[in-house]
This record gives C-alpha cells, sequence and structure tokens, in this order.
C-alpha cells in the first residue's frame, strides 16, 4: 500500500456528475462542505455532549465538541502528512449519530434495539452518512445518503467490525454491510483502521478529555482539591479509569496521576472562581494539555514510520504509554464528577424512561407519527425487526428539546 491515496479512494458509492464550481474544488473538501451542509449536523447544536445541551452558554455540545475535534484532527493530519479535509470531515462526522441525552441515550436505545441488532453511535453515523441524510439518490431511488468518498468513509469507522459478543463497540449494522464492505475496499484484513481514522479517534479522546475536564471545572462539578489532599479519592479515580478507559493498573495510573497534579499548569484551577483570570488559567491548561496530546503523538509516529507523508494504511499512530495514561485520566475526572455526580441517577432514569415511551409510541403509532423521511421506509420494510429499526432511526435524530416535545405530544398529551 502506497502512502499516497490510491485512485480509487476518491470513489463514491453513486457516481455523480462533475460539478465544475470555477475554483477546483478537491473530492474531500467537498465532502467536508456536505457534512458542514446536512441536517444531521445542525442538529448537534442541540444535543447533549457531556453536561445537558442548552443548560449553560459556556458548556460544550456535540456540534462545538465535533468542530474541535475537526480542528485537531486536521491540525493533527496535515503534520502527519494525511489529506486535510479527510480528517477534517472525519472529525465533524464522527458523533451525527448520537442520540439525544449523550452516552446515556445511547445506552438506553442499545437495549431497546436489542430485537434488530442493539445501537452504537458509531454505528449508527455510518446509517446517517451512508442512508439517512438526504443528498443523493441512488439509481433504485433509494437514498445514498451524503456519498462521502470511499476515504472520508473510511476515516469515520472508528469501529470498523459488526457488533460481537462481549464487544460494546462496533461500527455497522447487519443491514449496511453493503456499503460497509464497499467503503473497506482496499483495506487490509481484519480490524486494522486507517491512519485518518487513528487520528479521527485520537483527536476524540483528546477533545473529549481535555475540554469536558474545562467544562466540568467552569460548571462547577469538578474540583481538583480532593484529589490533591486525599489518597483514598485517587485511587478511587484511578480504579473507576482502570474500569472504564485504560488496560494500565491502577497503581500505575496512580503514578501517572500524581505526576500529572503536581504539574505547575494545573495549580491554580485548584482554586478556580469563574474569574477573568481563572478563565484565563483554566484556557492555558486546556490549550498546554491538548498541544502536549498532539505534538507529542505525532512526533512518535514520526519517529517510528519516518516523516512522511503517511496516509491511509502506510503508517498507524503512535500514542506513547504516558501520554495515553494523563488522558484516560481526565476522562475519568469527567467521568466520576460529572457523568456520575450525587443527584444525576434519577435525571438519567427519566432519560432512558422518555426514549422507552417514545420508541413504544412510535411502533404502536407508526407510519403516520413518523417524519416523512422515516415513514416510507416503515412501509417498505419487510419484517418486526426493521420497523423496529425504522423507529431507532427516528428517535435516534431527534435533538434533546425534540425528544422532550416528541414526548409531551405523543405520550405525555394522551
Amino acid at each position: 500500500m502506497t502512502a499516497g491515496p490510491g485512485p480509487d479512494d476518491a470513489a463514491r458509492l453513486v457516481t455523480e456528475a462533475p460539478k465544475d464550481t470555477g475554483y477546483g474544488r478537491s473530492p474531500y473538501e467537498r465532502d467536508r462542505a456536505r457534512v458542514l451542509h446536512s441536517a444531521a449536523f445542525r442538529r448537534l447544536a442541540a444535543k447533549t455532549q457531556v453536561h445537558t445541551a442548552g443548560t449553560d452558554d459556556f458548556l460544550r455540545t456535540r456540534l462545538t465538541h465535533s468542530l474541535e475535534v475537526a480542528q485537531i484532527a486536521r491540525e493533527m493530519g496535515a503534520r502527519l502528512g494525511c489529506d486535510p479535509d479527510v480528517v477534517d470531515t472525519a472529525g465533524l462526522a464522527h458523533d451525527l449519530g448520537h442520540p439525544p441525552f449523550g452516552h446515556n441515550g445511547e445506552d438506553a436505545l442499545n437495549t431497546l434495539a436489542a430485537d434488530c441488532g442493539g445501537f452504537e453511535g458509531n454505528a449508527q453515523t455510518l446509517r446517517v452518512l451512508t442512508r439517512l441524510e438526504a443528498k443523493v439518490l441512488a439509481s433504485d431511488g433509494g437514498s445514498a445518503g451524503l456519498n462521502l468518498t470511499r476515504a472520508s468513509l473510511d476515516a469515520v469507522a472508528k469501529y470498523p467490525w459488526e457488533r460481537r459478543p462481549g464487544r460494546r463497540k462496533f461500527g455497522v449494522y447487519a443491514d449496511d454491510r453493503p456499503v460497509f464492505a464497499w467503503l473497506r475496499e482496499g483495506a487490509p484484513p481484519g480490524d486494522r483502521r486507517c491512519l485518518e481514522a487513528q487520528v479521527m479517534d485520537w483527536a476524540d479522546d483528546v477533545a473529549y478529555s481535555v475540554h469536558d475536564v474545562e467544562d466540568g471545572i467552569h460548571g462547577g462539578y469538578v474540583t481538583l482539591r480532593p484529589l490533591l489532599v486525599d489518597a483514598d479519592e485517587r485511587r478511587a479515580l484511578c480504579a473507576d479509569v482502570a474500569a472504564e478507559y485504560s488496560g494500565e493498573a491502577p497503581e500505575d495510573l496512580g503514578e501517572v496521576l500524581a505526576e500529572l497534579l503536581a504539574e505547575p499548569v494545573l495549580a491554580p484551577l485548584a482554586a478556580y472562581d469563574g474569574s477573568h483570570r481563572a478563565l484565563a488559567a483554566l484556557k492555558t491548561t486546556t490549550s498546554v494539555l491538548t498541544g502536549r496530546f498532539v505534538s507529542t503523538v505525532v512526533a512518535a509516529t514520526q519517529e517510528r514510520h519516518g516523516p512522511g507523508p503517511h496516509r491511509r494504511y502506510a503508517a498507524d499512530l503512535v500514542v506513547p504509554r504516558r501520554i495515553r495514561a494523563q488522558c484516560a485520566l481526565l476522562k475519568g475526572i469527567a467521568l466520576r464528577y460529572v457523568m456520575r455526580r450525587p443527584g444525576i441517577g434519577p435525571r438519567y432514569a427519566q432519560q432512558r424512561e422518555i426514549l422507552a415511551d417514545l420508541v413504544a409510541a412510535l411502533l404502536d403509532r407508526a407510519p403516520d407519527a413518523l417524519d416523512p423521511v422515516f415513514a416510507p421506509l416503515w412501509r417498505a420494510a419487510p419484517n418486526d425487526a426493521a420497523r423496529l429499526r425504522v423507529v431507532v432511526d427516528q428517535v435516534a435524530s431527534l435533538t434533546d428539546p425534540a425528544a422532550l416535545a416528541w414526548h409531551g405530544r405523543l405520550v405525555a398529551g394522551r
């Protein structure tokens, strides 16, 4: 496999007539524009990242998170020699399949979709890009979604495999196998991801870890003081991280955590008070950590594979062990003090109940209660499992406020 893109990387599943804008845009620039202009991308503005969307103008939504992931991925990919528009597109598109209410909504829909193959946000993203979003029609009149290039779709494939026992994450549903097989043409056998997908995935981890801690500190949910003074609290955090985000032993994570907490750039955060000076210190910490996570990985990858340029399957991203552990610890801080904060359980239960009620109501009242995009899919579905998938697609497409409004109209307003 060569370092540069092959002639098939720019292929689209549905052949389109040439489009001359007078500017000479590359196929990958067109991909990026298609994602940016899609309805699914706009809806991310009202979907929860970690904090509930709309509760604070400072806090991130899925939309702002996706923009940040795209920026980090574009810079990192360009330094490695990837096509910047491919990694940018992957960053913009990577969360399009996420449902209302963040990861809680994803877990709820996975349970509700048990009879049609489960639910996974990354598999749903592929479905949105290749089937549900309106842009290009196939020869049979069905939707080809945004009809992105093979290279861009492969770059979005964070988990390029089907659902497997004992493995929560996967990237394709059974009925999306044909387009998945097409986008993976040219890939090595097995589950190896292209370099652009690895760059996007690391950019997602960096943005998730650093920015969610930033939001947690500003929102008053996260304070570093207990971790600085309480050894038991540090051990509990490391146990959480080992269970959820890292293959490291808790005691090894403890060593990395101690080094991280001792860094001068984190010291001002222990006394964060929301003032202009405190905000500036918080942004400095965010910038330093993001820069470290990007530059160290770029340098390690170039040290192993040479200066490049590196694209597609010519190299694998190298993330040093200590950097990966630092990132996992930051993710664990958001998990422990934001997502699992005291008193959050009833809200999560209510969100799961809303989604369960919506799925039940739509199964009972479809196709009339479905959006015009989904009603024909329901009528064409060959069996109950396929009809359930249509309903899950409909619910997953909703924003947080829309899910509440639909519940009020279809369930509470009965």
